[in-house]
């Protein structure tokens, strides 16, 4: 099914996502143009191939859809997806994958600032860098990150895993780097293979919480 959106509207586009005859449908969207909202809330097992970059909030609450967007992506790009797989071929914007329940958000370019905000389960495989306070308040999930971070990285994080090769130009509240097991390379090469990135597990590092802020401490209480 080909949906040109210069002639058709976004709401058209999501709408014939959102039908039961989306189930196992191949749908090919021509010049998006930036525009907003682009294959937001999809709940069938659809593909959906994004030629051209895409603005806010594309693939946001995606259930089970694959959607793969030829291009740049804007602000909050799969926000509150909640499963399938979402893969952008170039760079992502700010707040990539925030509040995210699960599935596998890849992008293959750099993600700009606070990317995996509250992240909720969900895996994020970053090819290039990203921005600062990425993973602010991840409660759980994985955050991969091939490239380097910006300041604050991990801030108040709670369950969530962060696996950097490159470095970090510093670490958030309550975040410290931790041991890298063999059983931990493991998962992170399998993760890398789904995501199509030829890395060694080995070069990573991984980072998650000290646990310091999990209940209220007169010690630490500069740190809240």
């Amino acid at each position: 099914m080909e949906f040109d959106l210069q002639d058709a509207g976004v709401r058209e586009l999501n709408q014939a996502l959102h039908a039961d005859t989306a189930a196992n449908a191949q749908f090919s969207v021509l010049h998006p143009g930036g525009k907003h909202n682009v294959a937001t809330g999809a709940i069938h097992e659809s593909t959906v191939d994004i030629q051209g970059h895409v603005g806010y909030y594309c693939a946001g609450m995606n259930q089970n859809a694959t959607i793969n967007v030829q291009g740049n992506a804007g602000p909050g790009l799969a926000e509150n997806m909640m499963s399938g797989r979402v893969e952008v071929q170039g760079n992502a914007s700010q707040y990539c994958g925030a509040t995210a329940h699960g599935g596998l958000l890849i992008v293959h370019g750099d993600a700009a600032a606070r990317c995996g905000i509250s992240m909720k389960g969900v895996d994020i495989v970053i090819g290039g860098s990203i921005g600062h306070m990425s993973a602010f308040m991840a409660q759980s999930g994985r955050l991969v990150i091939c490239g380097d971070a910006g300041d604050s990285l991990g801030d108040s994080i709670y369950e969530a895993q962060i696996f950097l090769r490159g470095s970090a130009a510093s670490l958030g509240t309550d975040c410290v780097e931790k041991e890298m097991t063999e059983q931990h390379q493991k998962e992170l090469a399998a993760l890398l293979q789904q995501a199509g990135l030829d890395y060694d597990a080995a070069s990573f590092r991984r980072y998650g919480s000290a646990r310091q802020l999990y209940n209220f401490n007169i010690d630490n209480v500069s740190a809240y």
